[in-house]
């Protein structure tokens, strides 16, 4: 059984983008060695993205011009590995080895049924948000960015019950970043 990961960067004060989509530029106060390796290390753990329609177009857009900044071994794992966007109004994905799901429960619990790596989802949020209520995400790897942005788009959702962790890992970078690694409880 594959397991379905959340991965993302956030502030502490709980956004993992500003006021404006898009609006991520608080990630470089923290990239560096330490986090494009522990990225790499995802790139290895990982065989299929799920993204949610915004955080897919902006990927999309990204990636496959993508400087050698970045590293040449994360621009080759975005643009090859199977890729999927859940969208209601799209019907089409042109990034190379994407496809297109609408109904998102169904499709990541016959894909976690599979033999395989672990799905990822990066970023997405509200994607995550509803995964995560239905019960399918199996782990939560938060990057804590060490900045209060006073407003933004918040990465956990508001929710009718609370959703207990167990903190499975933890590690700080030379940046000031924490790397938590949580795993919801089961019911």
């Amino acid at each position: 059984m594959r397991k379905l990961i959340v991965w993302n960067l956030m502030t502490l004060d709980g956004y993992f983008e500003g006021t404006k989509p898009w609006d991520i530029d608080f990630h470089t106060l923290v990239w560096g060695p330490e986090l494009q390796q522990y990225f790499e290390r995802l790139g290895e753990e990982g065989d299929l993205l799920v993204f949610g329609r915004k955080t897919y177009e902006g990927m999309a857009a990204y990636w496959p011009t993508a400087t050698d900044e970045e590293g040449e071994k994360i621009k080759t794992y975005m643009n090859g590995i199977a890729k999927i966007a859940v969208s209601r109004s799209m019907t089409t994905a042109d990034w190379n080895n994407t496809r297109v799901v609408s109904e998102p429960v169904s499709e990541l619990k016959k894909l976690k049924a599979e033999t395989g790596k672990s799905i990822f989802i990066f970023g997405s949020a509200e994607l995550a948000d509803s995964l995560l209520k239905e019960g399918l995400v199996d782990e939560i790897r938060i990057c804590l960015v060490p900045i209060i942005l006073g407003g933004g788009n918040p990465h956990f959702k508001p929710a009718k019950q609370r959703l207990p962790l167990k903190l499975l890992d933890s590690a700080t970078t030379a940046a000031g970043a924490v790397i938590l690694r949580y795993e919801p409880a089961k019911a």
